[in-house]
Formats: C-alpha cells, sequence, structure tokens
C-alpha cells in the first residue's frame, strides 16, 4: 500500500471525539493527575521496570497454564505466531499490551478490529524499540459483561442481523458463557454466501459464545500473534482472591473513586461511569450475574443478592469464606474488572476508545489502593475507509479527503461553488426593505401612532415574502447541481452511518469482502503512538 492511501489528521478536527480525548492528545496539564505515565515511546522503559517488579513469577505461571489449557480447549492447531507467543510469555522479560471488546457477534463494528490492530502494531514498535524484551498483544474478552442486548446484532450492508439469544431463562448471567441455540437459523442462515468460511465455522464449530469469538478472533489476527483471553476461569479468579476480601471488607474502589470523580468534575470533565457502594457481581447458582448491594441500615451486616425478583441477605464472613472458597463465583464491575486484567498479566498498556479512557482516568486511586500497577492507558487508533468507488466520487466531487468531516450545507456550498453555482442570498434586500419599513413607521408614529402596530404587521409579512422567495430561487439555482448533491449526501450518509463516524457502525465484513487485504492496510497506516485519525483509501 503506498503512502498516499493513508493520511491523517488531528481528532479535533474531525468532531467526533470527546474534550476530554482530545484534551489528553493534547498533553493538557489539567488531565495530568489521573494518569501515571503519557503514551510516549520513551515512557515503556520505565513501565517495563515497574512493572516487571511487581509481576510475580506464581502470577505469571497462573496465567501461561490457563492460556494453553484455553487453546487447547477450542481444539484444532493454534497458529505458530500464537504458539511462539504463548512460550514467550513464560519468559520473565516478556510483557503484554492489552486491549479488550465484548463479545460482540462477528466482531461488531469496525473499532472491535482497530483496538487489536493497534494492540499488535505497538508490540512491533516495542520489540524494535526495546529488543531485550518481548511484547505479546491480548484481546481480553468481556466474557462476563451480562448485558445481552448490546451484542446480540450487527450490521451488514444496511441490514442489521440479530439473534434472541439462546431462551430467556438463559440470559441474564456472563455471556461468555451463552450455548448458541438458534444462533445458525437466525445469523449464519442469513448472511450472504460471499462471507469467508471462517467467520460461519468460528459459530457453527462452538457450543458457547466465548469460544466462538476466541475462534473468529484467532482465524483474523492469529498469524500476527494475538493471544485471547478468557478470564472468566476458576484457576484465574484464585488471582482475585485479595482483591475480593479487600472489597468486601473496606468497599476501598468506591472511595478512591468518588475521591477522583470530585477532582475531575472540578477540572471541568464528567466521571463516564457510576461506581457502586461494592463493586462487585454475584454469580448465583441459577447462573446470573447479580450485584452485591450492602445494607444501608446502620450497623447491619447484609449485603443483598437478587435473584428472580427476591433478595437473600449474606453476612460479610459469608461473603469472605465464599471469596476464599469459591472466587469463580464473584466477578469484578466496569471499576473493578482493570484492576483485575492487570493483576493477571504482565500489561503495560491498555487500548481503548474514547469512553475507555475516561473511565480509566476515574481508576488510578483504586489501583493505588489495591497495590497493582497502573497501565499507561492508549486511545485506539480510530480511521475511516473509503473503498475505491467512494474515494473516485469524491475526487469527481472536487471534495478532499479532509473536507468530508465538514457538515452537509457547507458541502454543497463548497462543491457548488466548483460547479459554479450562484450563491442566492436576499439579505441586502431584506436590510432595504427593513429600512424602508422602518421610515414608514417613523412617519406613521409622528401621524397616528395607531398605525405603528399595522406597519410593523406588514412589516413583518414582507420579510416573511422575501424569505420565501430567497429559499424558492436557491432551491431553482440547487436544482441545476441535484445530481452533484445527490451524490454527496449519499456519500456523507455511507461515510457516517446515523450520522457518527463508520467505526462505530458498518462491520469489517463490508470491507473485507472486496478487500482482503484490509487489516494489513491497517497495520501499515496505523502508528499507535502519534494519536491522529486516518483516513485510508482502498489499496
Amino acid at each position: 500500500m503506498a503512502a498516499a492511501d493513508c493520511i491523517t489528521l488531528p481528532y479535533a478536527a474531525t468532531g467526533a471525539f470527546s474534550g476530554l480525548l482530545t484534551d489528553y492528545i493534547a498533553g493538557s496539564p489539567a488531565l495530568a493527575p489521573f494518569y501515571h505515565r503519557r503514551p510516549e515511546l520513551a515512557a515503556f522503559q520505565a513501565q517495563i521496570e515497574e512493572k516487571q517488579a511487581a509481576y510475580s513469577p506464581e502470577a505469571r505461571q497462573r496465567l501461561v497454564a490457563d492460556l494453553r489449557a484455553q487453546y487447547a480447549e477450542l481444539g484444532g492447531e493454534v497458529p505458530p505466531a500464537v504458539a511462539a507467543n504463548l512460550d514467550l510469555l513464560a519468559k520473565a522479560t516478556t510483557f503484554t499490551i492489552t486491549t479488550g471488546h465484548q463479545l460482540n457477534l462477528f466482531t461488531g463494528p469496525l473499532y472491535f478490529v482497530y483496538k487489536i490492530v493497534t494492540a499488535i502494531k505497538l508490540s512491533q514498535q516495542l520489540k524494535a524499540e526495546y529488543p531485550q524484551y518481548d511484547f505479546v498483544p491480548v484481546y481480553w474478552l468481556a466474557t462476563e459483561d451480562h448485558d445481552f442486548a448490546e451484542i446480540n446484532h450487527f450490521q451488514l450492508f444496511g441490514k442489521t442481523l440479530s439473534w434472541a439469544g439462546p431462551g430467556e431463562g438463559r440470559l441474564g448471567g456472563p455471556v461468555g458463557r451463552l450455548p448458541l441455540d438458534g444462533l445458525a437459523e437466525e445469523i449464519l442462515s442469513q448472511l450472504p454466501p460471499e462471507v469467508p468460511a471462517a467467520f460461519k465455522d468460528a459459530y457453527a464449530s462452538s457450543t458457547t459464545l466465548s469460544e466462538a469469538t476466541r475462534k473468529l478472533a484467532t482465524s483474523l489476527f492469529g498469524s500476527y500473534g494475538l493471544v485471547c483471553l478468557d478470564a472468566d476461569r476458576p484457576a484465574l479468579k484464585q488471582a482475585l482472591k485479595p482483591l475480593l476480601k479487600q472489597e468486601i471488607q473496606g468497599q476501598l474502589s468506591n472511595q478512591a473513586v468518588q475521591a477522583t470523580n470530585a477532582q475531575l468534575t472540578a477540572a471541568g470533565y464528567k466521571p463516564q461511569v457510576y461506581s457502586r457502594p461494592l463493586n462487585l457481581f454475584f454469580l448465583t447458582d441459577e447462573g446470573k450475574r447479580e450485584r452485591l448491594e450492602p445494607d444501608a441500615a446502620p450497623g447491619a451486616d447484609c449485603t443483598q443478592v437478587t435473584v428472580r425478583g427476591t433478595s437473600r441477605c449474606h453476612s460479610q464472613a459469608e461473603l469472605l469464606a465464599l471469596a476464599e472458597a469459591e472466587p469463580v463465583r464473584f466477578s469484578p464491575n466496569v471499576v473493578l474488572r482493570p484492576v483485575y486484567q492487570e493483576i493477571l498479566m504482565p500489561n503495560l498498556a491498555y487500548i481503548g476508545g474514547g469512553a475507555e479512557v475516561a473511565y480509566w482516568f476515574q481508576l488510578k486511586g483504586v489501583f493505588e489502593e489495591f497495590g497493582v500497577t497502573y497501565p499507561i492507558v492508549l486511545p485506539r487508533n480510530s480511521a475511516m475507509y473509503l473503498s475505491r468507488a467512494n474515494a473516485g466520487k469524491l475526487r469527481k466531487l472536487g471534495v478532499g479527503t479532509r473536507d468530508v468531516f465538514k457538515p452537509l450545507a457547507e458541502l454543497k456550498k463548497q462543491v457548488g461553488a466548483q460547479l459554479g453555482q450562484e450563491e442566492i442570498t436576499l439579505a441586502d434586500q431584506q436590510a432595504a426593505l427593513a429600512a424602508a419599513y422602518q421610515q414608514v413607521q417613523d412617519l406613521a408614529q409622528r401621524l397616528d401612532p395607531t398605525l405603528v402596530k399595522a406597519v410593523a404587521a406588514e412589516a413583518q409579512k414582507a420579510t416573511g415574502a422575501l424569505a420565501g422567495l430567497e429559499k424558492r430561487l436557491a432551491k431553482a439555482s440547487e436544482a441545476k447541481h441535484e445530481t452533484a448533491y445527490s451524490q454527496l449526501t449519499a456519500l456523507k450518509d455511507k461515510l457516517f452511518p446515523e450520522g457518527g463516524l463508520q467505526e462505530r457502525t458498518d462491520n469489517v465484513l463490508s470491507v473485507l469482502l472486496n478487500n482482503p487485504g484490509f487489516i494489513d492496510q491497517l497495520l501499515h497506516c496505523f502508528e499507535p503512538l502519534t494519536l491522529v485519525f486516518a483516513v485510508m483509501e482502498e489499496g
């Protein structure tokens, strides 16, 4: 792919990202208290040294042993690059670069792919800069999330494909454990025949959503060495015991988040996620993931777990005993999940979208409370993809790549000017009309003040009539170039579906079917640490 096929522009220039994210990228001093180290190449040496000192050989052995078990359970041959990275992870000089995502069907929106490519590319760049160490890209599967409605659909060629799930009684628990009942009929049978077999096989050959997602991610990224991790595992949850006990006894995380939220608010930023008094879920015998809610009554030793509309009280002693005997029964929520992740892995950086960066900034104090190394927080690469056909249409209209982010009305004016369309405005005439009626109103005031209202009414009618004429004249002028404007509108809708960035709606299949080399193009284009938005044209 030629360099000309990929251009970049500042995130702020797109108008599509939060002030917190653009301020972080710009290095705003106001955000400095909320992270540990900047996402810069030179910062990784200190991050490596800190993590190496904190990460125990026992933690590494636990991680590698369970990862090997997970890949063995998937069956089939482990891609050579993945097998090599599993071997490297056993070494004290190997570290991970992690991104995480929900188990969206068929990868969901494009930014799932962008996250993983960012992790892979950064791992490659770190190896080049620090050859004495090794770096493994990891996809952390959000298998313990229970919001099925967020993951049970995806869009392909303007059509939404949805899965009803394995039955109402099976929902409400960790989505990674869900069986795939009904998915073949509702999704696989609806796919276009040109969809690569790997996408269909991942689901057809699996028994749970976690298994299918790992197979699909491995088929897409296994040749690049991506390691997929499902942390909803009894052996891995053993690492949670100290955290569980501290949280149950002291509710440390909520106190830390509340203090940080106050600082964020004072700095002019809105906290992204809500922290609870106890940031843990409990996995019930029925397979549900239910909140743990401490009783607010003074002196109460009761934590409620609600199952099927009824609450059961657990004493602190009962919860501590369960945490010791069955830590797998507990599930961290959005506040503690990042801490669990960093306990498990020799991780240096977490790669996430703008909303994730925002909530990680709420958590630095939580990491400090639990004595866990806080990673470098890196915004994922973000991009717009232009097919060869769409790029050609833009050029034909005379619209530059950076111009596409302008509002449609502004773009129409730009295209109209290039096509020789006269800009229609009757502003001068409106001013002259207002001046004329003002003279009449002044005359009425002198001769008969009762006529002032009548003059004002006539002035309003005349102003409205002139405005209506302006619209008609503008429409007549625009009609001369209606084909160009229709093409421009269709392009804006295509590149900004539902008014948002393409990466938040379109699925990777919409690109891969016409461009099998898409992932390689992304790897060529993305530069994780430059923190810029990319516009890619099909190579």
